[in-house]
């Protein structure tokens, strides 16, 4: 009998479950994640896009990394860098001639030595990439051809990786925390928990009313003729101070009693009726709507757009999550404690509702991105010159012998797609109880 005990705390699994008793979750969730190759090889590809994404400008780049003219050491990027921020100015030799035609003493090019934007018109007309080109060297040479300008296929397919994470990180980002806040009200509050003073109620009704017009419609000719994101900022800046200004006139004038009686609100209705009218409309007639009312559009604007529509799967995962978890005993415990609503919502209800919140953000993710593909690709809301996988598949379509263009950005679509599906199915596995030890 002693044997056959021994026996079984030497097997594989004797010991991978003592191992599994003394881990933490993160360790658990991390160990379970490993097991899926598909997964694992999915987020290695995904840290190579980030890191391209990251250094586009250091791997496509029509200006030198490093180059030394009569004498003078410069690094043109990082000059940029400063010149975009309005820290510094090119001098005047720099505008007069292009960059290849200077006398460098040293020189060192980036891997691909174009911008998505330079045009060579000693290689236009659609250029395939194993063609005879027009280059000085080899090191100059269009390794995945070129359009009908001239433009580097290459160097805009660096940039469409860059536009991609962009958009799939920060349109889910705000899909995140308005699906996050929304639903952590519905699923905690419910119908009958959440209490406001008549005075708070009235004063936040007129500030979200002032906000939507002080904010957005009254500069509406702002953001028409300014950059949006930085409009966007300003006005978001204008709503938080109009609220928060709110909320000290309401919680001074509650103090009288007729104002600050309680009123009960059904915050779990209207969220999820909410919820209910913005899936019903198409999101992509939503967003070509609010696009076709923006005269100045930018990547920046595609962001907002589709985080603003993305947000509803996320409120409702959170929501079933804290209906779960507001009748649990470190709840109750919290709330004898004297903690306030919104310190248990924050502090300890939201961190252990996050599980299905991320595997919702891998899959919207490739929304985000299929959905920034597709607009680009209509030439909708992107500007003409901003270079995007979508609108290199837009040029194949008036030159059908040019494969290249619909080749390379069709597959890296592909590629970046279903990375992000096969994330959201491991960490759906990995973080399933039923398959653990």
């Amino acid at each position: 009998m002693l044997i056959g005990v021994k026996k079984e705390k030497d097997t594989a699994e004797g010991i991978a479950r003592r191992q599994a008793m003394g881990q933490s979750y993160r360790a658990i969730v991390r160990r379970q994640f490993r097991k899926n190759r598909m997964a694992v090889w999915s987020l290695r590809l995904l840290y190579l896009l980030l890191f391209i994404a990251l250094t586009a400008d250091f791997i496509a780049n029509e200006r030198p990394l490093y180059c030394k003219i009569d004498g003078e050491t410069h690094f043109p990027i990082f000059k940029q860098y400063a010149v975009s921020l309005g820290l510094s100015s090119w001098e005047a030799r720099f505008f007069q001639k292009g960059w290849r035609e200077h006398d460098y003493d040293k020189v060192i090019w980036a891997p691909i030595p174009y911008s998505a934007t330079t045009i060579d018109r000693r290689n236009n007309n659609y250029k395939a990439p194993g063609s005879e080109q027009d280059v000085d060297s080899a090191r100059f040479r269009h390794w995945l051809g070129t359009d009908q300008l001239g433009r580097d296929v290459a160097a805009g397919m660096i940039s469409g990786t860059r536009i991609a994470m962009l958009v799939g990180v920060v349109s889910m980002s705000i899909a995140a925390l308005i699906g996050i806040f929304f639903g952590a009200l519905a699923g905690y509050f419910g119908d009958d928990r959440f209490q406001a003073s008549r005075i708070g109620l009235v004063l936040n009704i007129l500030g979200i009313l002032a906000s939507i017009f002080y904010g957005f419609t009254a500069r509406a000719y702002a953001f028409s003729e300014g950059t949006f994101s930085v409009e966007l900022l300003k006005s978001l800046g204008i709503t938080v101070a109009i609220m928060a200004l709110m909320n000290l006139l309401a919680r001074a004038l509650k103090r009288i009693p007729s104002l600050g009686k309680p009123v009960t609100l059904p915050l779990d209705i209207m969220v999820m009726r909410l919820i209910e009218v913005i899936s019903s409309i198409p999101g992509l007639l939503l967003v070509l709507s609010i696009v076709a009312v923006i005269e100045h559009s930018s990547i920046f604007s595609v962001m907002a757009i589709i985080g603003l529509i993305r947000w509803t799967g996320i409120a409702r995962f959170i929501r079933a999550e804290l209906l779960r978890i507001r009748s649990l005993e470190y709840i109750e415990a919290a709330q004898a404690l004297g903690f306030s609503e919104w310190r248990i919502i924050f502090r300890h209800a939201i961190p252990n509702a996050l599980t299905p919140v991320l595997i919702t953000i891998a899959f919207g993710v490739a929304s985000a991105i299929l959905l920034e593909a597709f607009l680009s690709f209509l030439s909708v809301g992107v500007p003409p010159e901003q270079v995007t996988w979508g609108s290199l598949l837009r040029l194949a379509r008036s030159q059908a012998s040019a494969w290249w263009l619909a080749v390379f950005p069709g597959f890296a679509i592909f590629i970046t797609v279903t990375i992000f599906n096969l994330l959201g199915e491991g960490l759906t596995d990995a973080l399933d109880p039923r398959l653990r030890n």
